[in-house]
């Protein structure tokens, strides 16, 4: 059995002290975001007590599908790669940047080059930068490969969609096919949710194309973040219905409205054709201050929603 743990939007706080030419257009309406809303429901309080139970339970991989800042400062990467080092080893953590981490054009490579480790796949070189076009990765973790989909792109005030890109497309849906004639048990990581609906300036615009290439492929486990909720989504595909899975934002505290803190752990078995997925989210409940288990089931194999 492989065990992956699942994470998102921990938007790590407080933001650092900026100049005030740093502040101007995107990154003031964040700040206004963080100060009027953001700083009182996530926080340290919720993300320690959170991260000392997801490290309790001992899992093989740690899958953090983005959002770890929030204006995109300099200074902010760096708290997202000591955050990720607390995680584990990048042999042991995977990561992909969400909208928050490109917040703006001029910050869009601080997450390649401050996180290089936790994004870079296999087959990179030591020595070779990591940029847009290192996107998809892999990571082969025994029976299991770890696909990191970037969907982070800079956008303008009060926008927060994203974008696969048909470049980046065509070379997930070849890496999927080679994934699959290995035998693997493959892991799709992307911070944007390629299903259900919202509005235009949350989405990931080039949705219906990302659910024709995972269908085509007929990945066997889709996880995202961005929405801040709970959610188990599918895509149709021969071999069976892909889930794909949403969790709240691991920083939320017990009483926001989208959702208390949360992640997911995903057991995975089996073998190709016959594998299983048991799924269990754990977090905390509306009101409450533990940490505790709060569901349980079957996402792939005999027992799964079909």
């Amino acid at each position: 059995m492989y065990v992956i743990a699942h994470l998102s939007d921990p938007h790590l706080g407080p933001i650092p002290e900026a100049r005030i030419s740093e502040l101007l257009g995107k990154r003031f309406f964040g700040m206004m975001n963080w100060i009027g809303a953001r700083r009182r429901n996530f926080g340290a309080s919720t993300l320690t007590p959170l991260i000392a139970d997801l490290l309790a339970q001992a899992p093989d991989h740690i899958c953090v599908t983005g959002d770890l800042v929030n204006v995109s400062l300099p200074a902010e990467f760096d708290t997202g790669a000591t955050f990720l080092a607390s995680l584990g080893t990048p042999h042991k953590v995977s990561v992909v940047p969400g909208n928050h981490d490109a917040y703006v054009r001029s910050a869009l490579a601080y997450h390649l080059e401050r996180w290089a480790p936790f994004l870079a796949g296999d087959d990179t070189h030591p020595n070779t930068p990591v940029d847009v076009d290192s996107f998809p990765y892999v990571r082969r973790r025994g029976q299991v490969a770890v696909v990191g989909v970037s969907t982070a792109i800079p956008t303008a005030v009060f926008l927060a969609s994203g974008q696969v890109g048909r470049s980046q497309r065509n070379r997930l849906s070849d890496l999927l096919d080679r994934l699959k004639a290995e035998g693997l048990f493959r892991v799709v990581m992307i911070h944007h949710p390629p299903v259900g609906e919202r509005a235009f300036h949350r989405d990931l615009r080039d949705a219906a194309q990302v659910r024709a290439v995972l269908a085509r492929a007929g990945v066997e486990l889709v996880l995202h973040g961005h929405d801040h909720r709970s959610s188990l989504g599918q895509i149709p595909a021969a071999d069976g219905p892909i889930p794909v899975v949403g969790v709240p934002s691991a920083s939320a505290g017990p009483d926001d409205d989208r959702g208390a803190g949360g992640y997911c752990l995903y057991r995975i078995s089996g073998e190709p054709g016959a594998w299983n997925c048991e799924m269990e989210r754990r977090g905390y409940r509306r009101g409450q201050s533990a940490v505790e288990s709060l569901t349980r089931q079957m996402l792939v194999g005999s027992a799964a929603p079909q």
